[in-house]
C-alpha cells in the first residue's frame, strides 16, 4: 500500500498530510483531537481503490493554526494542498468536528467537488459557552493542558481498555453500556484505545468550538454535489438534530440513520454495514461522473 506523508509551505503558514493508497483522491477532514495521521474507516476505502489524502486540520499537528481566521481562508488553504498534490476533483468525506471544513469546502469549490459524505458531523454551532461541556473542554483541551490530559487518557487505555470504554461510553452514546451491549464489537475496547493513543488537541479543538459558529445555511444550500449523510441514532456527541439541519437544507442529499451503538460510527457490529454504504455511494456517483 502507498503511504506518504509530507508538508506544504505557503507564504506563513504550513499543511502536514498524508495519502494513503492508490486511485481515486478522496479528501479526508478528520474530526477532533486527531490529524493526518487518523486511521479510523481508511482500510476499506483504501482496499476498494481510493487514494486518501488527509490534511491535518488548523491547529492540529504540523498544521499552522495561523490558516483560519475563517472557514473560509482555512479552505482556500487546502485547496491550494489539492493543486500542490497536482489532484483535481476529490471525493470529500468529513467526520465529527470536520464537518464545518467539508461544508465550507463544498460550498466554495463546487468545482472540486465529486460528493460529499458527512460521518456524524457538525453542521450548525454545538457546544455553546454557557454549557458545561464547553466550559470543561475549553480548560482540558486548551493547547497548556491537552498534552497531559491526553497523556493520563492514553495511560489508562493502554492499561485498562475495557474500562476505559465503559467510562468514556455515555460521552458517545445515548445508551447505556448495558443497552448496547448486544451492538459493541468485540475489538472496540482496544481500538478506542488506539485511538486515545494517537489524540492530540494542540490548538486545533479550540478553533474547532469556534468553527461550529460559521456554518451558514448559505453555505448548506449552496452545495450542489451528491451528499451523504451518514449519523447514529444514539450520537450523544454530535445529536443527530444536526444530521437533519443539514439534510433539511443541503440539496440532493440521501440520508442513513444508522443503529450503530454512537458517535464513533466505524465501531461496533454495524462497522461493516457503515463501510458498505459508503462505498455504495462513492462508486455510484464515480459512475455517473
Amino acid at each position: 500500500m502507498r503511504s506518504v506523508y509530507g508538508t506544504f509551505t505557503k507564504e506563513n503558514w504550513t499543511i502536514e498530510y498524508t495519502i494513503h493508497g492508490e486511485g481515486i483522491p478522496l479528501l479526508m477532514f478528520h474530526g477532533g483531537h486527531s490529524s493526518c495521521f487518523e486511521e479510523a474507516g481508511y482500510q476499506p476505502l483504501i482496499d476498494s481503490g481510493f487514494s486518501v489524502i488527509t490534511p491535518s486540520r488548523a491547529g492540529y499537528g504540523g498544521t499552522s493554526a495561523s490558516i483560519v481566521r475563517t472557514l473560509q481562508e482555512a479552505c482556500r488553504a487546502y485547496e491550494a494542498l489539492l493543486q500542490h498534490l497536482k489532484v483535481g476533483r476529490v471525493h470529500v468525506v468529513a467526520a465529527s468536528a470536520g464537518g464545518p471544513t467539508g461544508i465550507a469546502f463544498s460550498a466554495a469549490f463546487p468545482e472540486l467537488v465529486r460528493s460529499l459524505t458527512l460521518q456524524s458531523a457538525v453542521t450548525k454551532e454545538w457546544l455553546k459557552p454557557e454549557d458545561r461541556t464547553y466550559k470543561a473542554a475549553r480548560i482540558l483541551f486548551h493547547p497548556k493542558t491537552e498534552k497531559y490530559t491526553w497523556q493520563l487518557i492514553a495511560s489508562l487505555s493502554s492499561l485498562f481498555p475495557r474500562f476505559m470504554l465503559k467510562q468514556m461510553f455515555s460521552s458517545f452514546s445515548l445508551l447505556t453500556y448495558a443497552e448496547a451491549s448486544d451492538r459493541i464489537g468485540r475489538g472496540d475496547h482496544l481500538i478506542l484505545s488506539s485511538m486515545n493513543r494517537r489524540q492530540r488537541s494542540g490548538e486545533g479543538f479550540l478553533i474547532d468550538l469556534e468553527q461550529t459558529k460559521m456554518i451558514t445555511v448559505e453555505q448548506l444550500e449552496a452545495i450542489s454535489s451528491p451528499v451523504l449523510i451518514m449519523h447514529s441514532r444514539f450520537d450523544s456527541s454530535v445529536p443527530v438534530e444536526h444530521a437533519q439541519h443539514a439534510a433539511s437544507h443541503i440539496p440532493h442529499t440521501a440520508v442513513e440513520l444508522l443503529d450503530s451503538w454512537g458517535h464513533i460510527i466505524w465501531l461496533g457490529d454495524r462497522a461493516e454495514e457503515v463501510d458498505e454504504k459508503l462505498l455504495a455511494f462513492l462508486k455510484d456517483h464515480e459512475q455517473k461522473l
